[in-house]
């Protein structure tokens, strides 16, 4: 029994590190290791996901009041990650999205080509593997939308 535990052992070790040899990774060398922090796959994926024409804004309801009063303060800036989620592994990523739509545009095919633009963008600037994309459509912007923020806000004298 004790041989045939060795034997299989070393066959799954050796399995393992065959595996590990037929797919490199840029980002683990003999040479060393080259980590990817969270932000900046964040940052990335939502820098891709706003490029994408029909894409209004990023992030819940909440998420967007908060950006909006963000953007009163002077000085502030825009949170780039917001609605955006991740998880990154030593060679893979997953990536979540909350966006709103312009009204009009077909769901579908504004998913597909937000999930391909994150991919694109996420394995071209870090090397790593992206295994999903999750896109969540909380809103659809209207263009009255617009109209309603501009009559709401009191004028400054």
């Amino acid at each position: 029994m004790t041989q045939s535990t060795s034997t299989t052992t070393g066959t799954s070790t050796s399995s393992s590190t065959a595996l590990s040899q037929a797919s490199p990774s840029a980002l683990q060398t003999n040479q060393g290791n080259t980590t990817i922090a969270d932000g900046v796959v964040q940052k990335t994926a939502g820098l891709a996901a706003r490029e994408v024409s029909g894409v209004h804004a990023l992030g819940g309801g909440a998420a967007r009041a908060f950006g909006a009063l963000r953007e009163r303060i002077p000085g502030a800036t825009q949170a780039i990650g917001q609605g955006v989620s991740v998880e990154v592994g030593e060679k893979q990523a997953a990536v979540d999205l909350d966006l709103v739509t312009e009204y009009g545009v077909p769901i579908a095919d504004l998913a597909r080509s937000v999930r391909r633009n994150v991919i694109a963008s996420v394995e071209g600037m870090t090397g790593l593997q992206v295994t999903e994309v999750n896109i969540s459509v909380n809103d659809v912007h209207l263009p009255s939308d617009d109209n309603e923020g501009q009559q709401e806000s009191p004028r400054v004298r």
